[in-house]
């Protein structure tokens, strides 16, 4: 409810932002006018498109997409945030492409390998490349999506401006076949990774041709939160050694200089000493990110730190001093941020804790009771007094509520297939036979999700592909079309998988594919895990 509550006021005022501006004030007459979609289809922010298919939305998913399609144009004169165009608009177009059979689109043939959303997705990240034409690879903070990056551009950025790709842009090369994107991602994660301090950490800024660190705190919270979060994120969803190995260094050097009885706090990163001993809400996700990894005991307990936080207030301030108990002056805020609901939903499919479900309803009641307006949800000015703010961000809509959606409906499908979900699983690829959604989704940090299986598929077509142009198809096979699956010699699950349409959902038989469940999903990696910690 508290999503179509806030949708349509959410898309009125959206343009050319990414937030509302007058949640509180908006005339009564918009809350309801669907025409409105329009407004927000000039900008290419969309962050609920996704968030539709989720709750279950399909008729609007549909023609949200289709509407996007026909409308948005990434050729305009306007300067764009790297990090943010790539989590908000080739995520969430990546994730609405990867979600479009089971939203009920149309599908091309070889989908999810092609697609017009994909083609978009492909479009707009080709906008953000000139941002990594520098020496070492790192990114700019800005680019100008018709000229390229500005000769006055600053080179400084955050931590999490440079190392927030490896999801999107892997993704993106998986699905087309063009490495240039990830292999961008991947250097800009190298040219970081060798920046860090003699101690393992890194700062909050970093000038991205001298390699010097403006910003020389260290932690987990604003500037660098999602770096750590696509090391995880990546090593799973790509299976993937050496960003497993990343995040395992850096976080024996968190657990060693910034860890205070299962607090974070920020320090200096070449000395380990304490610069701002205070929480941020934007650290809240570390606990499920430290689910993923099974290292429950301590997501458990820093988890417990935070909810108290949320009960003292019925929110989280974005700085809450550790020593005093508080609020910091002028960081009393609470924008209706998901990160701690966020880490509820993963620590109840990790441990089936109640107590996790008790912070969701406590959620859902402090939004309804504080925050609610006649058009949408305001955000907290001052969570002491609970006065309103006159905005909505957009990550209200595209992740708050669909991380409390999801914590409460263990079912979704989007926690994976077979005996972990809903039991349904998609056919897809050249003639049906890729298992898709079977395996469980890695959602990016603007909680869109993305398939593995998906790239699992098409990186495999696109093999066999260069395979059949180097060397030539099989004898007895033809050069130009491959020959239909003899369905009369194929026996038992996999026969009705090939007979699938591309999208087509199944319940799941047990299948003899190459996915495997969200909960195995580290079965290649789980050694190298063993033998770091």
């Amino acid at each position: 409810y508290p999503y179509s509550h806030a949708l349509y006021p959410y898309i009125h005022a959206l343009y050319p932002y990414i937030h509302t501006s007058m949640p509180v004030t908006l005339p009564g007459y918009f809350c309801n006018a669907s025409f409105l979609f329009l407004f927000q289809l000039r900008t290419m922010f969309f962050p609920p498109n996704v968030s539709l298919k989720v709750l279950g939305n399909h008729t609007e998913f549909q023609r949200v997409a289709s509407l996007l399609q026909d409308t948005v144009d990434f050729d305009i004169d306007a300067n764009a945030s790297v990090f943010e165009t790539n989590i908000r608009v080739v995520g969430g177009l990546l994730s609405a492409h990867l979600l479009a059979g089971r939203g009920g689109m149309e599908l091309e043939p070889g989908w999810p390998c092609s697609g017009p959303l994909l083609r978009m997705a492909e479009d707009a990240a080709r906008k953000l490349l000139p941002a990594f034409q520098t020496p070492s690879g790192m990114p700019y903070g800005t680019v100008n999506l018709l000229s390229g990056v500005s000769p006055t551009e600053t080179p400084v950025t955050c931590t999490a401006g440079v190392g927030t790709f490896i999801l999107e842009f892997a993704t993106l090369s998986r699905l087309t076949g063009d490495a240039t994107f990830e292999k961008a991602a991947r250097q800009a994660l190298r040219a970081l990774w060798k920046t860090r301090s003699d101690i393992g950490l890194v700062g909050n800024h970093i000038n991205i041709l001298s390699l010097k660190w403006v910003a020389q705190d260290a932690g987990i919270g604003a500037g660098v939160d999602s770096y750590f979060e696509y090391l995880v994120k990546g090593a799973i969803m790509l299976q993937d050694e050496e960003l497993l190995n990343m995040f395992l260094e850096y976080d024996r050097a968190i657990q060693n200089y910034t860890r205070f009885d299962d607090w974070y706090l920020w320090v200096q990163m070449h000395r380990g000493t304490v610069s701002m001993p205070v929480f941020q809400s934007l650290e809240a996700f570390w606990p499920g990110l430290q689910s993923l990894l099974g290292n429950l005991d301590s997501a458990v307990r820093t988890f417990q730190n935070y909810y108290s936080v949320w009960r003292q207030f019925g929110g989280l301030p974005e700085f809450y001093s550790i020593p005093q108990g508080y609020t910091v002056d002028k960081r009393e805020g609470y924008p209706l941020r998901p990160e701690l609901i966020e880490s509820a939903m993963y620590l109840f499919r990790a441990t089936g804790d109640h107590t996790y479900l008790q912070l969701g309803l406590d959620a859902l009641e402090s939004i309804e009771k504080i925050t609610r307006t006649p058009c949408g949800y305001a955000s907290v000015k001052d969570v002491r007094d609970h006065a309103l703010d006159n905005r909505m961000e957009s990550f209200f809509l595209a992740e708050t509520i669909k991380y409390l959606y999801l914590l409460f409906d263990p079912a979704h499908f989007l926690h994976g297939g077979g005996a972990e979900g809903d039991g349904s699983w998609e056919a897809g690829g050249e003639d049906g036979q890729c298992v898709l959604g079977a395996g469980g989704f890695i959602f990016n940090t603007e909680a869109h999700p993305l398939d593995p299986a998906a790239l699992h598929c098409c990186s495999q077509h696109a093999a066999e592909r260069r395979e059949t142009q180097t060397h030539g198809p099989p004898p007895g096979q033809s050069q130009t079309q491959d020959p239909p699956p003899d369905k009369s010699q194929t026996q038992g699950p996999q026969s009705e998988s090939i007979a699938l349409k591309p999208g087509e959902k199944k319940t799941a038989p047990a299948l003899s594919c190459p996915v495997q469940p969200f909960s195995a999903r580290f079965a290649v990696l789980g050694q190298v895990f063993t033998d770091n910690t």
